[in-house]
């Protein structure tokens, strides 16, 4: 039984979230949590835009903050985005980590600690390896992973990146994400 979601994502990213949140209905039974690269004087129109049309909650994620089903939890810029085995988030200002903060490795590879099997991680567009251990390390763990098909990215190199390190579960194009994750949400 699947506990959560970690996305990552960062060139191309924007839209590629907003393509698979948009999607989700409001009933959506599993919490998400979110890393886009973005600059760190970045403000909260990412949490706006891709709130804009979603049925579910976007909002950044808070320190301690507890996970909630119908909920999109958003990195802050600086910060690294960590789930804690009481199935709340951590924020780090540890060093950068592929060049990144937020890293998507950290959130993932802290999901894979946390939630073991229980967590499905989504790795989308983009322009750096950022992503690939931590999906690595969600597979070791027993959870489920999916790519988005490069050929469908704006940025190929991320989830060629991936492919490279591992054979994930799924290789989907964009537009048939998020169909997966409300099957995989619906079976409880």
């Amino acid at each position: 039984m699947h506990e959560a979601v970690v996305m990552g994502a960062s060139a191309g990213g924007m839209r590629a979230l907003k393509t698979i949140l948009d999607a989700l209905p409001h009933d959506f039974s599993l919490p998400v949590a979110i890393v886009q690269h973005v600059a760190s004087h970045a403000d909260s129109f990412m949490a706006e835009y891709l709130g804009r049309d979603a049925a579910l909650v976007v909002k950044e994620a808070g320190d301690k903050e507890a996970m909630q089903a119908g909920h999109v939890y958003l990195a802050p810029p600086d910060y690294h985005l960590l789930l804690e085995e009481d199935k709340t988030f951590s924020l780090s200002v540890d060093a950068r980590v592929n060049f990144s903060c937020p890293s998507i490795d950290v959130l993932f590879e802290s999901a894979a600690e946390s939630f073991g099997g229980a967590v499905i991680g989504v790795l989308l567009t983009g322009a750096s390896a950022d992503g690939s251990a931590g999906l690595k390390a969600i597979k070791k763990a027993g959870g489920l992973t999916i790519v988005q098909d490069p050929e469908t990215a704006e940025s190929p190199y991320m989830p060629q990146s991936a492919l490279h390190a591992l054979t994930p579960d799924h290789v989907l194009p964009l537009d048939q994400i998020a169909a997966l994750l409300q099957r995989i949400a619906a079976k409880g």
